[in-house]
């Protein structure tokens, strides 16, 4: 959960595409939000889908596909934050396996942001997006 409360306060203009946070500044308020927390409990859930069928690449694009045509067509989120957020969820990954995350986890972990960003803008582009 400590990824999104860190994601707004780093990137407070993210806020605006969530009706339900984007009063929220303390965040001990956002870690307390059901709201926030069903959210990131959703952006996981997307992700360690795609961990677990990195052998099956359709799935993966899929999945993404999916999650990107929704943030470009219905929520009309830049597709910037998406590098942002999985940014954030390194640092947070990191900081919370400290000595635990090697240099290889971290090689692999920005690998997975770069998949995940590959394939989310490649939905926008399908989907028509003009930022």
């Amino acid at each position: 959960l400590s990824f999104l409360p860190r994601f707004f306060v780093n990137f407070p203009s993210a806020k605006q595409y969530f009706s339900q946070f984007k009063h929220m500044d303390d965040t001990l308020e956002m870690e307390r939000s059901l709201q926030l927390r069903k959210h990131a409990q959703r952006v996981m859930g997307a992700i360690n889908t795609v961990v677990e069928n990195l052998n099956d690449p359709e799935k993966v694009s899929s999945v993404l596909a999916l999650v990107g045509k929704a943030h470009a067509l219905k929520h009309k989120v830049e597709p910037v934050y998406f590098k942002k957020l999985t940014g954030v969820m390194l640092e947070v990954i990191a900081e919370a396996y400290g000595n635990d995350f090697t240099p290889e986890a971290h090689g692999a972990w920005t690998k997975m942001r770069t998949l995940i960003y590959t394939h989310v803008t490649a939905a926008y582009k399908e989907a028509g997006w003009a930022s």
